[in-house]
């Protein structure tokens, strides 16, 4: 339960409680018409004919985005076999939050909760000279992720959704003016739609991928790597936003 010291923090905080209720976006997307949840797909919006407007609405907006960009747009499967989930690190860490099942021959599969190891198959799959980097593929695929149903919070926290998701392979050298020109496409969405938004600093956790050899030692190359990663990631919000402009998460 909550107390208050006083009965005016208590009659605060009830209004503030009915005027979430009454501002709920899951009520207001009912009552415009725009999309609503069932049980028998939970986390899954129904986007009826006027949200479909506004969806696709902004759909072509990131698209054109893309295209000035430099981007490529691209298409992959939402079903994987869980070698390459096994591969990317992802079953070790996120299987719990992953549909899997298996086919007929008895082998596992998953459905994509994320776009980055087929972006990775599909670099991987011509060979390519250092010309043609960077190479930005963008991907609109639906995405599936396991969430608790106790966490699901209309469209603030879904299973199945789409984002305008996009992985860049470049040069170490090309690394800090890539990561400027993905942070300059966020402001300009951001600005566009009126949203504000504040920065952090991811860095390595503490069961990183790459840290260690298989034996357990350390992998001192993969340390470097994420060393050179993390430091440009610093500098480049540094020339973005300004030192103390931003902060470690």
């Amino acid at each position: 339960g909550i107390s208050f010291p006083d009965k005016k923090m208590l009659k605060e905080h009830k209004e503030f409680l009915r005027q979430a209720a009454e501002n709920d976006h899951r009520k207001k997307g009912e009552q415009q018409k725009l999309f609503f949840f069932h049980p028998y797909s939970p986390g899954s919006a129904f986007f009826l004919p006027h949200g479909a407007r506004i969806y696709t609405t902004l759909l072509k907006f990131i698209r054109n985005q893309y295209f000035k960009r430099g981007y490529t747009e691209v298409v992959t499967p939402n079903i994987y076999n869980a070698k390459l989930w096994m591969q990317s690190g992802h079953w070790e860490h996120y299987r719990d939050d992953m549909f899997t099942f298996s086919d007929a021959d008895k082998n596992i599969f998953g459905l994509k909760p994320m776009n980055c190891p087929g972006h990775c198959l599909m670099f991987a799959h011509a060979r390519k000279s250092y010309r043609e980097l960077p190479v930005r593929m963008a991907d609109f695929g639906v995405l599936h992720r396991n969430e608790a149903s106790g966490a699901l919070s209309g469209l603030t926290r879904v299973r199945r959704f789409q984002q305008d998701d996009a992985h860049i392979f470049c040069t170490m050298e090309d690394l800090e003016n890539e990561l400027l020109g993905a942070l300059d496409f966020m402001r300009y969405v951001y600005t566009t739609l009126g949203m504000t938004y504040r920065l952090e600093r991811s860095t390595r956790p503490a069961k990183a991928c790459g840290i260690k050899k298989d034996d357990g030692s350390p992998d001192v190359e993969g340390i470097a790597l994420w060393d050179k990663a993390e430091s440009a990631l610093a500098s480049v919000l540094d020339q973005f936003a300004g030192p103390g402009n931003w902060r470690d998460n």
